[in-house]
Formats: structure tokens, C-alpha cells, sequence
């Protein structure tokens, strides 16, 4: 029998109250600390004259992931909130001034396509019927694994079936091999364009996401996406997980190469193992002394991060037209704005950006008669980050949005809020003001992220966004899941 430890956990976004929430039900003392004085991190929530703001994640994709979590402690999603199934799904503006909304049904969507581009609704179920091979092949047989090392992944149906999730190949070289319109190619690598990486650095294994987008649907929990967090924590709460909230991590006390305290700006914390889900980085390189600290600087430096993002949370004084729940704008050079986020890192001359309007679908995230915005514009992580240039970026972005929508909006804010570098850094220690994590490159692929069990501490492990499987809601709910079954592996090994 596996003897009750005291483990802390320290930050309470996805992964934390996941990791959590599962090494409390295995009968574990579990405190779950974060600087912040509510839980939810990067997905954390707002009000402000009635509007409700979600700070962070907008998307819900991959309702799979959130049903497997809670029917593992014998609930579903619907205990905690209801979802909703967008349609459309999204819509895109593009560069000639047209606008294409994604249906949510296959049938229509293969109808989309082939009004597009003559004989790529075949293509369409034919690089679906791939991306589902690669999304089932992927969730049973990678994204649950710790990723310690490449001998996880020596078993003769995984070797077999990785040439068939082409890893060695690039998405964009799938994509068009497929499909010749721009516009569809589009539509095809926007959702790693602004979670991941450039498409031609992107392994086509990654085409999973567009199976996530096209057949598994973009949904949205009623009341904004800090539903979720709202149940994760009553979940968290009914498995006995105490919460430490409004406290900042500080350092730690040693005996010999364990962790056997968590110091935090209120006190001390007695503890046995530690299941660190904020910014790796930071905890590594901050927090760690030298001889504990898993990675050196260069290797940091070496990452290939994600976009970072400068957001703006608006209220709109009245009901706008035009604007779908998620909206899309590529009315600019797509492949100009990928370069300046990764190969010549600066701020966008002419950005592509997104704007989602929640209270399209849910009148409860704005006052009667109003709407609730928020604008997001991936950029390259590391930049200069001021005011100024933040008011800058919003003249272009509203600019582009009243021109694109045909109605005056500027004048009807009566709410803004900008937030980006300084504030990640602020907020989650995020490394380079980061958003998103790593990069899904295919040498930050797998057991090459930065590792989950430390190998100088011996009662630390590591989850999150900077960890396996990679940047994303549903993987850092996946990340802390793997995180806590390792911690538990562990203490069952030491018996």
C-alpha cells in the first residue's frame, strides 16, 4: 500500500489542478499553490462594467480530452458546464475582401471546398481520413506517455505507425500536395500558425489539429471558457486538494538532492515531492540553485518558443454586425507576418490577427445591448514591449476591423485593456514574455522538450506548457494527468 505524502503543486492552470486533482484521488496530501488569489493561471477571468473577459484561452477544441479528465473521477463536463457547438465554426477575412464562414458539418464543409477549388472535397476526406489516423494513433499512443526517453516509443506498433504519422514530413508540404488555393491552404495551417510554429517546420503529424478543427468542432462553455476552471477546482475540491492561492513561490529548502519545503511570500511548506507547473523556465533558472538547475542558459536560449500575443480586451457601447463567435483576419501577407515572428523576430508591419466575440453566442459576457471583444495579434516572443506601441497596434487592428466589418467601432469603446510581454512575464514569470510554450518543431518533439522528471532533484517533476506534450489547453490538461501518474509511479516503485 502506497504510503500518504504531502505534495505540492505548484501553479493552478490546467496542468496544476490537473496534476492535482488525480494525485488527491489517489489518497495523496495534496496543496496546490499559486501566486495569483484565483485559479485558472493563463485561463484566469475578468470584469469589468459587466463585461466578463476571458484573459487567455478562447478556443475550445478537442472536447474528447475534457470528457476522458472528468470521467476518470466518475463525472462529466456537463456536472460543471454546458458546452455549446459553434456553426460556423469560425470565419475567415481574407485579402480580396471575402469572407468564408467554416461550417460545422462535413457536408458542408466538403461543399466549401469544392466551390473553392474543384475536386478538393475528395482531398478533404482524404486528409481528414489521415488526420484522424494520426489524432487516434497520436492521443493513445504519444501524448500520454512521459516522454523520458526515445525507448518509450521502441514498440513495434508505434515505429510502424510513424511513417504513416509522417514526422519526418512538414505540414505545409502535406497541405499542398493536396490542395493548390491559397485560401484553403490557409484555412489548413492557421492552427499551427498561431499555436506553434511556421507550417514548413511543423511535422505533418500535426495535421491531428485539423481533424481537432474539421470533424471534432469548436465548442464554447457557456459563461466563458473559466467555466472549465471553475469546475476543474470544485472537481480539485471534492478530491480533498487544499488550495494555497495569493502566495508566491520563492525558493526552496534541500536535504541533500530533495525537496523537502516550498517557500512562498506567507510561509513555509512542509513537502515530499513537488509537481512544478509554472513557467519551467523560471523555476529552473530562477528558483533552482546552480547544482539543482536542469538545463543550462544556452540551453534556453536554443528553444524555438511559440508566439507570445498582444491582446486587447474591449467593451463595445453597442451590438456589431459582421462578426461570427472566433473571426480570422487574413486580409494581410500571411507568409510576411510568420516571418517576423520566426525567422526575424519583430513587430508586424502589417499583422494578421484574430478577434473573437463571445457575446455573439452568449449574451451573459456583456451588458444588454453591448459586446465583448477580444483581439488577439500573435508576435514574436522577446520584443520591446511599451504603451505606445500597444496604442499603435490598436489603431491598425480597429482600423482593419471597421473596414473589413463596414461600421464605426473606435468610438463606441467604452472599455480597453491591453496585455503582452511585460504582463506574461508579470503574471506567469513567462520565459521571453512567452503566450504559448514550445515551438511544436520535430527536434521539440516528444522525449526532445524539455524533460518532466528532473534528474538533479529527485522528487520534482515538471508540467505545463515548456514540457510534453506541448502548448495548448487540452495537452497541459494531458501534461499534469501525466505528471501525477509518474508521481504516483514513483512512490509505488519506493514501497
Amino acid at each position: 500500500m502506497m504510503t500518504k505524502q504531502r505534495i505540492s503543486v505548484l501553479g493552478a492552470g490546467f496542468s496544476g489542478l490537473a496534476a492535482a486533482t488525480v494525485l488527491a484521488s489517489q489518497g495523496q496530501d495534496v496543496h496546490l499553490i499559486d501566486q495569483h488569489p484565483m485559479a485558472g493561471g493563463r485561463a484566469r477571468q475578468f470584469e469589468e462594467g459587466g463585461f466578463i473577459f476571458d484573459m487567455g484561452p478562447s478556443w475550445y477544441w478537442m472536447p474528447d480530452v475534457f470528457e476522458t479528465y472528468f470521467s476518470k473521477f466518475g463525472r462529466q463536463t456537463s456536472d460543471y458546464y454546458q458546452l455549446k457547438r459553434l456553426d460556423p465554426s469560425y470565419q475567415v477575412f481574407y485579402q480580396d475582401g471575402e469572407v468564408i464562414s467554416l461550417p460545422a458539418s462535413r457536408e458542408e464543409q466538403n461543399a466549401l471546398f469544392e466551390s473553392i477549388e474543384p475536386g478538393s472535397a475528395k482531398a478533404l476526406d482524404r486528409f481528414l481520413a489521415d488526420s484522424k489516423y494520426k489524432y487516434d494513433t497520436g492521443m493513445r499512443d504519444f501524448v500520454y506517455k512521459p516522454s523520458h526517453s526515445m525507448l518509450e516509443f521502441a514498440d513495434l506498433r508505434i515505429l510502424s505507425a510513424m511513417f504513416r504519422l509522417q514526422m519526418f514530413s512538414s505540414l505545409s508540404k502535406e497541405v499542398r500536395r493536396l490542395f493548390n488555393h491559397p485560401k484553403l491552404i490557409q484555412i489548413l495551417e492557421f492552427p499551427v500558425l498561431f499555436l506553434g510554429a511556421k507550417p514548413e517546420k511543423t511535422p505533418a503529424l500535426y495535421s491531428m489539429m485539423n481533424y481537432a478543427d474539421l470533424a471534432l468542432g469548436t465548442w464554447y462553455p457557456i459563461g466563458g471558457m473559466y467555466k472549465i476552471v471553475e469546475g476543474m477546482v470544485a472537481l480539485a475540491k471534492e478530491q480533498g486538494v487544499r488550495f494555497a492561492l495569493d502566495e508566491q513561490v520563492t525558493g526552496f529548502q534541500f536535504t541533500e538532492r530533495r525537496i523537502n519545503q516550498v517557500i512562498t511570500s506567507k510561509g513555509e511548506h512542509d513537502t515530499d515531492a513537488v509537481v512544478n507547473s509554472m513557467d519551467y523556465h523560471h523555476l529552473d533558472q530562477q528558483l533552482l540553485p546552480s547544482q539543482f538547475q536542469e538545463y543550462g542558459a544556452g540551453y534556453w536560449d536554443k528553444r524555438v518558443l511559440a508566439p507570445s500575443s498582444l491582446l486587447y480586451y474591449i467593451g463595445v457601447d453597442k451590438k456589431l454586425s459582421g462578426l461570427k463567435h472566433h473571426n480570422l483576419f487574413f486580409d494581410a501577407d500571411f507568409g510576411a507576418h510568420a516571418m517576423e515572428i520566426y525567422d526575424h523576430p519583430a513587430w508586424p508591419k502589417d499583422p494578421l490577427f484574430y478577434v473573437c466575440c463571445p457575446s455573439v453566442t452568449d449574451p451573459s459576457v456583456a451588458p444588454l445591448g453591448k459586446e465583448n471583444l477580444f483581439i488577439l495579434i500573435p508576435v514574436a516572443p522577446g520584443l520591446e514591449d511599451n504603451q505606445e506601441i500597444h496604442d499603435q497596434y490598436y489603431d491598425i487592428v480597429m482600423d482593419r476591423l471597421e473596414k473589413r466589418t463596414g461600421q464605426s467601432i473606435k468610438e463606441h469603446v467604452i472599455y480597453k485593456r491591453s496585455y503582452a510581454h511585460r504582463d506574461f512575464q508579470k503574471d506567469y514569470h513567462a520565459f521571453k514574455g512567452n503566450a504559448y510554450g514550445l515551438a511544436n518543431t520535430l527536434f521539440q518533439t516528444a522525449f526532445m522538450k524539455p524533460r518532466m522528471k528532473s534528474r538533479k532533484v529527485h522528487n520534482l517533476w515538471h508540467a505545463g506548457q515548456l514540457t510534453v506534450p506541448g502548448p495548448g489547453v487540452p495537452p497541459s490538461l494531458i501534461s499534469g494527468q501525466v505528471a501525477a501518474r509518474e508521481v504516483i509511479r514513483s512512490q509505488k516503485r519506493n514501497v
